[in-house]
């Protein structure tokens, strides 16, 4: 058993049932994600959705950790990072049976995502039907200009290194 809870500086801690901390996570992902406001994950917690107060949705990857917490190469890995809603998502579950994520947000929108890439397939409500099938139509909704990113790998912080540039005048030019 595992508990997760989300927070108001954007931390992600997972406790241990014995009330110890396992592990904190912030997200990497270029943009900012403000305070998180939901979490679910999926029926085997290999994968833990997050939203936050800016409408983002955030998806990690659980399962190489979950598999043995003491290794430190098994690591929560953020895999995929996209804005839902224009503002703040209150509620999201995964329907892994149609790979779809459900979010809820405070300006009464629900939307429906593809659960892997976070292709929008439509809001509760539309005149047309949804269709879960086609991945291939790069649409977003009206209030939101963003793609999904996809997180590669977690690039390690690095120092800026101060480089100097003389100016140099040459008349010839």
């Amino acid at each position: 058993p595992l508990l997760v809870s989300a927070h108001e500086s954007s931390c992600i801690r997972l406790w241990s049932i014995q009330g110890n901390l396992m592990k904190e996570l912030l997200p990497f992902a270029g943009r900012p994600s403000g305070p998180l406001t939901a979490l679910c994950t999926d029926i085997f917690t290999k994968i833990l959705l997050t939203g936050s107060k800016e409408g983002y949705v955030f998806r990690w990857n659980m399962a190489s950790f979950l598999e043995d917490s003491r290794n430190t190469k098994n690591a929560i890995k953020e895999e995929l990072c996209w804005r839902a809603h224009a503002s703040e998502v209150v509620d999201l579950f995964i329907e892994e049976e149609k790979n779809v994520i459900v979010t809820a947000s405070v300006d009464g929108s629900v939307r429906l995502w593809h659960a892997r890439t976070g292709y929008y397939f439509g809001f509760f409500g539309q005149a047309r039907k949804f269709d879960l099938t086609d991945t291939s139509r790069l649409i977003l909704p009206s209030d939101v200009s963003h793609f999904s990113a996809i997180i590669k790998e977690e690039r390690k912080r690095t120092e800026k290194k101060k480089i100097v540039y003389p100016l140099i005048l040459d008349r010839d030019k």
